[in-house]
Formats: structure tokens, C-alpha cells, sequence
């Protein structure tokens, strides 16, 4: 492989590429709030087991909420889903309503909380523990049930193909996942028997 040429650069940019998610809590009064996150990942606990981890800054109401519920789900962005995205990216709970925008909303399977019926993959999330660092707070969660397209038939955890999923990623603007290149150890060389 040829040898890139990089230069330094101050660390201003954030080419973090991350997942955008619909994160979905109860306000006190019952009704349904959205927002956008997108600093999702997951770490590996003891077993097989994992954690989905997920941070929010400043004093949004959907931070709030999980704080006061323990609750919540994460909406997988497609890109279909941008309009929604954006919607309740500009609009704050704290302002009324989020209700300018139509689409669907049921209950989680396992857990009372709102779910988007447009996403094509959903995690119903129960926070285990929360680490403050500034002003923001990062929710290590036990992911109690995953809803998923009916389309995707994986065979295991890492048998997702994502091009079904058509996902919404961000690193500062959206961009789309074009196809899938393969599977891990698809690229070893060949050894010759």
C-alpha cells in the first residue's frame, strides 16, 4: 500500500464518524420527546454481554429525562429519516410541544417508552450507570430489547448488513453507507495450500 501524506493540524476538526440517533424519553407529562444524538457506542462488559453508551451534553430535556427515568430508546437514523432529524434537532422540549412534524409513535415491547415507527432498528435502553465529565453526562446502558427490520436475517452479532438499514452518519454533515465490502478476514491474503 502506498504511503499516505498527512499534514498536522490543530485539534479543532471532529472526524468522529458516528452513528445519528432519535433518542426517545417520557417528559413528566407523559408525552413523547425526540432528539438527536449522536455520540452512540457500545463497550463490552463481563460474558458476551454489552453495553450500549451514549452521552449528552448541556441541559436538554432528553438528558433530564434519563436522568429522572432511567429509561429510553434510540432510534436508528435512515436516511429517509433526516427530515425527522432535523425537526427535533431545531426545536426544544423546554418550548412546547415537538409535534409540528407527523410520524409514528408506539411503545417500546419491553419498556414504557416512545419509539419511533419509522426506524429500522431500535435499542429499548435501561441506564445501568452515568459517569459526569464537564457538562456532560455518558449513560452506560443495559439494552433490554432490540427491534429490527424484518428484512435483516443476521445469522450473528456481527451479521448486520447495513446497506438494509440505510443509516444516517455524522461527522459534522450526514453522509450515507453506499454498499457492504465483506466480512472480517475477507481481506487476509490467500495462503496457498
Amino acid at each position: 500500500m502506498e504511503k499516505i501524506k498527512r499534514r498536522s493540524v490543530d485539534p479543532v476538526y471532529s472526524m468522529c464518524v458516528q452513528p445519528s440517533f432519535l433518542i426517545g424519553t417520557r417528559n413528566e407529562d407523559g408525552t413523547a420527546n425526540f432528539a438527536p444524538i449522536t455520540w452512540v457506542s457500545v463497550t463490552h462488559e463481563e460474558g458476551d454481554g454489552y453495553l450500549l453508551v451514549i452521552s449528552m451534553s448541556g441541559s436538554k430535556m432528553t438528558k433530564q429525562n434519563v436522568i429522572r427515568t432511567g429509561i429510553f430508546s434510540a432510534n436508528l437514523v435512515s436516511t429517509d429519516m433526516l427530515p425527522l432529524m432535523d425537526y427535533f434537532g431545531s426545536r426544544h422540549a423546554r418550548d412546547g410541544k415537538k409535534d409540528g412534524i407527523s410520524c409514528g409513535v408506539s411503545r417500546g415491547e419491553v419498556l414504557d417508552i416512545p419509539v419511533l415507527d419509522a426506524s429500522r432498528w431500535v435499542y429499548e435502553c435501561e441506564v445501568e450507570k452515568a459517569l459526569e465529565t464537564g457538562d456532560s453526562t455518558t449513560f452506560f446502558c443495559r439494552i433490554r430489547n432490540i427491534q429490527m427490520d424484518e428484512r435483516l436475517v443476521c445469522r450473528d452479532t456481527f451479521d448486520v448488513d447495513l446497506t438494509v438499514l440505510d443509516p444516517v452518519v455524522y461527522s459534522g454533515r450526514y453522509h450515507s453507507i453506499g454498499k457492504m465490502l465483506g466480512g472480517i478476514g475477507d481481506f487476509l491474503p490467500r495462503q496457498d495450500s
